[in-house]
């Protein structure tokens, strides 16, 4: 994925976003699950794509919906 800064009018690059801690950040997309995980009310989640600026550091996160 790529993107220009709304600020620089630069092309964002793709980055790794870290968290301190062990969960990794996630969309709930408020679709069900398939299949059992789906009757009890379990929803999708989709990762997360992160842009940043070189410029001046903005981030921009994208969830990772497939179409």
């Amino acid at each position: 994925m790529t993107g220009r800064c709304p600020d620089c009018s630069v092309t964002m690059e793709t980055v790794e976003f870290g968290m301190s801690d062990a969960w990794q950040p996630y969309v709930k997309t408020g679709e069900k699950k398939s299949g059992l995980l789906g009757k009890l009310g379990i929803n999708e989640r989709e990762e997360v794509e992160t842009l940043m600026c070189p410029e001046c550091g903005l981030l921009r996160f994208y969830a990772a919906i497939e179409e």
